[in-house]
């Protein structure tokens, strides 16, 4: 397929970019546009266990074309940070800056309970008006200037206590009301054959029948093990070349290697739709033309000095939860980008999840067991649900920067993934 494109884009002749404006018309309305409506036309079995056709069109290919946007960035402790918008969860990153901004979250260790508490709650509270208010910009009036200034993070903050929140509360940015999606009973939450393609999905139905949502969930974060070697994740890639230009990227078309091949082309189509909502008048609902809002979520900084910071990882709704006390450890605890990564993690489950069946267990706080006991006692005290994880089990950060003359790179040993190089 590929040597088909280039060899399209070599018989336009002419310079470079119209070799590759040639390329993107053979992918977006040449043979591979039309090789996709044909296999999407095609009925095929889905979780219904029926046959239907798809939706997708060689005319919405040949309408679309990637686009390039200003991103988003708040201000915090001398650093600027940058995020793509709304269409992708990246701002609940911006907006857990602003709610802590105004804390004393400098004064407590990076891995104390004080610190887990406040940035758990903080995120809890962007995480719920991720779901409430984001989505396509191009399509939904996403309240995003508001969501983003300090005076209504001021607002937000000042809903944290020193206990755990046990609700999904999103905030009312401009006085309007916000809606949540109208999640079904635990009963009818799991379904057999969709979402990934678990090996155990008798047992979580009849635990979802049970409503046993505890371990509902932890079956679902055992499937992947379930599923041996062939088992797939997101990727993140940080680079900064000689010149200095810094790159982030989070390429992700979710779990691929349980989407139908096309079979002209060697390749599947992505699976980011699964992000949509179904239910009508949600930012995130489906609709012709609209972005699904992803999970995918690089990071970029401007240092006080000037220096560079590209940062991410994969995991799906962790993603910015992980890539948040990266860069707070960095920040505030002055710790290096290996130290700041390598710090034990944790990851809250209190907002609907963004893949299916988008459980939902407020409260629910996982924390790799190398955190000290009195840290966990202190946060089961203040009414969190501290789950314990192995030592090394959450987060597959990496970061690359530039600072000084002087360029570094960092990669979590979590699952043998990741490796920082350099020359």
């Amino acid at each position: 397929t590929y040597e088909r494109i280039v060899r399209e884009a070599e018989a336009a002749g002419g310079d470079r970019t119209r070799q590759i404006e040639a390329a993107r018309r053979a992918f977006y309305e040449g043979f591979v546009a039309a090789a996709i409506d044909r296999f999407v036309r095609a009925p095929a079995i889905d979780s219904s266990g029926r046959r239907h056709a798809g939706v997708i069109t060689a005319h919405d290919l040949a309408t679309w074309r990637a686009t390039y946007e200003e991103p988003l960035h708040a201000d915090y402790h001398g650093w600027r940070v940058f995020k793509a918008g709304p269409w992708c969860q990246g701002p609940v990153l911006l907006q857990a800056l602003q709610i802590l901004a105004g804390t004393d979250l400098a004064a407590h260790e990076v891995v104390g309970a004080e610190f887990v508490h406040l940035v758990v709650e903080a995120m809890k509270l962007a995480l719920a008006d991720r779901e409430a208010w984001y989505g396509d910009p191009n399509q939904v009036d996403v309240p995003i200037a508001t969501l983003l200034d300090p005076a209504y993070a001021e607002v937000r903050r000042a809903t944290i206590g020193t206990r755990a929140d046990r609700e999904i509360r999103p905030g009312a940015p401009g006085g309007r009301n916000p809606r949540l999606p109208n999640v079904p009973a635990a009963a009818s939450l799991y379904t057999p054959g969709l979402g990934e393609p678990f090996r155990v999905e008798r047992e979580m139905n009849e635990l979802f029948e049970r409503r046993d949502r505890a371990r509902a969930a932890a079956a679902i974060a055992a499937a992947p093990a379930a599923r041996g070697p062939h088992d797939g994740d997101t990727c993140h890639l940080d680079v900064i070349d000689r010149w200095g230009n810094v790159v982030a990227i989070t390429p992700s078309g979710a779990w691929l290697q349980s989407s139908p091949v096309v079979p002209e082309l060697g390749f599947c189509l992505s699976l980011r739709g699964q992000m949509f909502w179904l239910e009508e008048g949600l930012p995130a609902s489906l609709a012709p033309g609209r972005r699904p809002r992803t999970t995918l979520t690089p990071s970029m900084a401007i240092a006080p000095d000037g220096g560079a910071l590209a940062w991410g990882t994969p995991g799906g709704d962790n993603q910015d939860q992980w890539n948040l006390q990266v860069f707070l450890r960095h920040v505030h605890g002055r710790l290096d980008l290996q130290d700041a990564i390598d710090a034990p993690m944790w990851q809250s489950d209190h907002v609907y999840n963004s893949f299916y069946p988008r459980v939902a267990l407020p409260g629910r706080l996982l924390m790799e067991s190398r955190f000290a006991a009195a840290t966990l006692d202190e946060l089961k005290a203040r009414g969190h649900g501290v789950e314990p994880s192995a030592p090394w089990s959450l987060g597959r950060n990496c970061a690359a920067s530039r600072s000084n003359g002087w360029l570094s790179a960092a990669a979590s040993p979590r699952g043998a993934q990741a490796y920082a190089v350099g020359r």
